[in-house]
């Protein structure tokens, strides 16, 4: 572990028989007693708080509205105050010896906890004070005398360790820590609010307006990290995000699905989660990956700008308004100017708009001179009138996305037109549709053609953006996606999670510059994670052998676990190794992931079946609640499990064009045992 963690004898007993028993005095440790009567006591205010909660009423409202929006914060209160019998209220407490007004001893945990005195039972990890709780160590206590970590079975408090912060003595390897993060785990992704390091806890705490990049190896807990800055985030800035809005941005629905208990565990339930397709507009139509790379290019960018204002033509005629006995003329060179003032200076919508109100200005001139005095309803109602609106219709038509991008897929001349040498002619052949849909409203669009019409969409009118934006996998997005990502934190931040290394896409980023770039952030600060806390070094050595074929620049992860004996490599693939293989497993605790390419899956899953072993397959939509979970290799990003067995690397790694880095990712699923099982022979750089 590294130097800020401690390691002093650990005071463990048994779980008490109930929690009603009393614990001071039947327990042989007084200490442990203590805490655990602590922990009653909070558990207890806890239920009085959200009792209280569910008592207070939104009829002190004045208006209908104010009483829906009372409810709607009501009802995020009590959902926040939720008690999970199983997650620990707090999993440390500070002997502190600093001079303010706080108390000497404070209990940290997941969420605020207050007696009905309003004194503080326990203190949220996020508090400015709890940081000490992370940070703390001999040469900069930070007014700490004592951290105490505590050891829980389920939801009982069963073991204590104590580090004294104020010595000269070296901390040393912190049990209790080591034993958390090693816990087996099944069902979704726990927190690690109990477990954070100080480099982590670093990122957390960034600043709301600093757009953290975080190049994390596997195992090192940058998913983590992401959802628990969220969680900081919204706790700092209450008021402004909860206006402004937090979004978490996945690779796929299975991803979200590991994650959706991490954030509600920490009492925070009013985070949008996503993934790209969904963020824009659900398009998958499936296509050659070799387009896809080309719709995701950022030479697309001028394209369809060229593409919108390639509408906008040219008036051959000017504008008369009859009023009255009087006519009122607008010439067709004044038209010209007022267009060629507009074009290319504003988005494409607001444009159509002032487009109406310069004509109409031009009118409202005329009637001046004229002797009239026209004021703002006569412009108004000028710029609705009939000429007006025709035309504007022919100069600047309205535009949708899918009718611009539907013109420049299906019809040669205007996509050469828009083009204007940005891509070859091969190039150009593979963008259009060799069978166009009959119409933009029968078109079927692709994942890349979402993110051209997001771009689309914003020339013509600016999309929202919102108070925080946390993107994981971005290495996988293409420079267009990125940029769709990007204008939705415009006025906010992002904090952006990737492995170069694990980079599986066609356009996949081989730099965080470019990301960033891509984002159209600027100064973001990029920080790299290599020190593994979950995946065994014996695991992850094996799969870092890929590395140098995969991602050259990278350096070596580390983990601190050693692993010994957690790979096991076996030269067959059989029916029978794999259903021994899956039964070595299940006699063990904890979950099990078989990973393979995604065209041998039916063929296990029979295998499986025939064997009596009741399994789950994971679909996009990550439904695959089992402790068996049968994994498409394509799916396996982000996930983890206890015990994963990956079948046929070979099949994996020539199934795609990044099929290496797939492999690398399948191969750093495991968080106890990796068993790799194999007829065909495995890759070169894995054969040594």
């Amino acid at each position: 572990m590294p130097d800020s963690q401690l390691a002093p004898d650990i005071t463990e007993i048994p779980p008490p028989p109930s929690e009603t028993d009393s614990l001071s005095r039947d327990s042989p440790d007084p200490v442990l007693a203590a805490e655990r009567a602590h922990l009653t006591a909070s558990r207890v205010a806890l239920r009085a708080m959200r009792e209280h909660a569910e008592g207070l009423s939104e009829d002190a409202a004045a208006d209908w509205v104010s009483q829906q929006t009372l409810r709607g914060l009501l009802d995020q209160r009590i959902a926040a105050l939720a008690d999970h019998p199983d997650t620990p209220l707090f999993f440390g407490r500070l002997n502190r010896d600093a001079d303010d007004d706080l108390p000497p001893t404070l209990h940290v945990g997941r969420r605020h906890v207050h007696d009905q005195a309003s004194k503080p039972l326990v203190v949220d990890w996020r508090a400015p004070v709890s940081r000490a709780f992370y940070q703390a160590g001999p040469a900069n206590p930070m007014g700490v005398a004592m951290r105490r970590r505590f050891g829980y079975q389920g939801g009982e408090l069963t073991a204590y360790e104590d580090e004294p912060l104020t010595g000269d003595s070296p901390l040393g390897q912190s049990r209790i820590l080591t034993e958390e993060i090693e816990r087996p785990r099944t069902g979704p992704m726990r927190d690690i609010v109990a477990t954070i390091q100080p480099d982590q806890d670093d990122i957390v705490r960034s600043d709301l307006a600093q757009t953290v990049c975080v190049q994390g190896a596997p195992g090192t807990g940058k998913t983590a990290v992401g959802l628990h800055r969220a969680a900081y985030l919204l706790f700092t800035h209450r008021d402004r995000l909860t206006r402004a809005g937090v979004t978490i941005v996945g690779p796929n629905r299975a991803f979200l699905a590991y994650i959706s208990s991490v954030l509600p565990a920490l009492g925070e339930v009013k985070v949008d989660q996503t993934t790209v397709t969904g963020l824009l507009g659900g398009h998958a139509t499936p296509e050659d990956p070799a387009v896809a790379a080309l719709k995701g290019d950022p030479r697309m960018i001028d394209v369809l700008r060229r593409a919108i204002w390639a509408h906008v033509s040219k008036p051959d005629e000017g504008l008369l308004i009859s009023k009255g006995s009087h006519r009122h003329r607008v010439a067709d060179y004044e038209v010209r100017e007022i267009v060629a003032g507009l074009r290319g200076t504003t988005r494409y919508g607001p444009g159509r708009t002032a487009l109406a109100q310069r004509l109409a200005h031009a009118v409202l001139v005329s009637m001046e001179r004229r002797g009239e005095s026209p004021d703002d309803r006569v412009q108004e109602s000028v710029a609705r009138s009939q000429p007006v609106k025709k035309l504007v219709e022919q100069v600047w038509p309205k535009l949708v996305p899918e009718q611009v991008l539907f013109r420049l897929l299906s019809d040669g001349d205007f996509l050469s037109a828009a083009n204007r040498g940005a891509f070859t002619p091969e190039e150009h052949e593979l963008l259009l549709w060799r069978k166009a849909p009959r119409s933009w409203k029968s078109a079927r669009w692709s994942a890349a053609d979402a993110a051209l019409l997001d771009e689309l969409a914003d020339l013509i009118d600016r999309s929202p953006s919102i108070g925080h934006l946390i993107v994981d996998e971005a290495q996988d997005l293409s420079p267009m996606q990125l940029r769709a990502l990007g204008r939705r934190c415009r006025n906010g931040s992002a904090t952006v999670l990737g492995d170069l290394a694990q980079g599986t896409t066609p356009w996949s980023a081989t730099s965080w510059d470019d990301v960033l770039l891509h984002l159209g952030i600027d100064g973001g600060a990029v920080t790299e994670l290599t020190l593994g806390f979950r995946v065994p070094r014996e695991v992850l050595d094996y799969a870092a052998r890929l590395l140098p074929s995969i991602a050259p620049g990278l350096a070596p992860p580390r983990s601190l676990r050693p692993g010994a004996g957690s790979l096991t490599l076996r030269p067959a693939a059989t029916d029978e190794a794999l259903t021994e293989a899956v039964a070595a497993a299940l006699a063990r605790e904890g979950s099990i992931g078989l990973i393979a390419a995604d065209d041998a899956l039916p063929a296990l899953s029979a295998t499986l079946t025939a064997a009596g072993h009741a399994h789950a397959v994971l679909t996009p939509d990550g439904d695959a609640d089992h402790r068996l979970a049968l994994v498409p290799a394509t799916l396996a990003k982000g996930l983890e499990y206890d015990h994963v067995i990956v079948v046929e690397p070979a099949a994996i790694a020539t199934a795609e064009e990044r099929g290496l880095a797939r492999l690398y990712v399948a191969l750093t699923r495991a968080v106890t045992t990796l068993t790799v099982l194999h007829t065909t022979p495995l890759p070169e750089a894995l054969t040594d």
